[in-house]
């Protein structure tokens, strides 16, 4: 009785470890889109406003070693707990999340394209063909469903199709033009239907819960790439990139009117929501600074860097305190 009674603290460790590892949720992933965007936006902002490239670097070397970091530990629970992540995948909102690992790899490819183009080429090999098929996998899952009602609906439906937009970021410089508009066109048909009826849950139904709330800033997040791929694949700011750069900036102007709902929310792991979204505008922003004269969009891009960099800070503290206090990996 007396041996046994040191291994009991070790066995309760590990049973909560276990616990823990099942509970392991996919949208944990947000948080590389978030940080990959942030390095992006900054390294934009070297090649634009001559800041500091380190930073970029910096933060672009911190979201690659926490992607492996979270690809390991989702992949423990692939093997130990299937019956969790079958559950996930069944989820009718967390379905959604899956596609946040595709992106990530593509937006790494696109954060690597300049200093490491071959390491790039795989990484968006990788996420384009991941992506295509989470894509078509959800969608049939869209449309053969028993279990999903109005209320659902909500902004993060958007990752699995829209996210089809970023593979021509990276598309178009790697050769593939083709394939890029291919992957466009799924992206951007899809969105306006999305839209339509994220729009109408929120207009005529019961507002969102706290916990989603923050998913409101995803709908910043097509328009915005969109900009960014379309100006890509065309090489022209005509009309219709215009049009989704300013449809972007409106959509900004309503979140940030606002504001004061969203800084009263507790912490979620949602509110990673609010990153990359924003990393995505700053993008737009710095690449029509370099298309249109004056420093209106200049000082613009300044102050969304600024934002961005103060949204991704706060997250990650906040996140680094929510992991201190044992809330993230815990049932819902």
């Amino acid at each position: 009785m007396t041996a046994s009674a040191p291994l009991s603290p070790t066995v309760s460790g590990q049973e909560s470890a276990g616990h823990r590892l099942e509970h392991f949720p996919i949208a944990l992933f947000s948080i590389i889109m978030g940080t990959t965007g942030l390095a992006l936006a900054w390294l934009k902002a070297h090649a634009v406003l001559g800041l500091p490239v380190v930073i970029g670097e910096g933060v672009r070397g911190a979201a690659s070693a926490l992607f492996l970091i979270l690809l390991v530990f989702y992949s423990l629970k692939i093997l130990r707990y299937p019956q969790a992540v079958k559950m996930e995948m069944r989820h009718p909102i967390r379905i959604n999340f899956f596609p946040t690992v595709s992106i990530s790899l593509l937006l790494l490819a696109i954060a690597y394209f300049e200093s490491a183009p071959e390491a790039a080429f795989w990484l968006w090999v990788a996420g384009a063909l991941l992506h295509l098929g989470l894509t078509l996998a959800i969608f049939g899952s869209w449309l053969h469903h028993t279990h999903y009602d109005i209320k659902h609906i909500n902004p993060a439906w958007f990752i699995p199709v829209v996210g089809n937009i970023i593979v021509p970021v990276a598309g178009v410089r790697l050769g593939f033009s083709e394939l890029s508009w291919f992957f466009f066109s799924i992206g951007l048909v899809f969105w306006i239907v999305l839209l339509t009826m994220v729009l109408y849950r929120l207009f005529f139904h019961e507002p969102l819960p706290a916990r989603l709330a923050p998913t409101l800033f995803i709908l910043l997040a097509p328009p915005s790439v969109g900009f960014i791929a379309y100006v890509g694949l065309t090489g022209d700011l005509d009309a219709f990139a215009r049009i989704l750069y300013y449809t972007a900036l409106f959509l900004a102007l309503l979140l940030a009117s606002n504001a004061l709902r969203f800084l009263r929310l507790p912490f979620f792991i949602s509110a990673w929501a609010y990153s990359f979204p924003l990393a995505a505008l700053t993008l737009a922003t710095l690449i029509i600074s370099t298309r249109l004269p004056g420093p209106a969009f200049h000082l613009l891009g300044y102050g969304l860097l600024a934002l961005l960099s103060l949204v991704v800070a706060t997250l990650t503290f906040r996140t680094l305190v929510a992991i201190h206090r044992q809330e993230i990996c815990v049932p819902e």
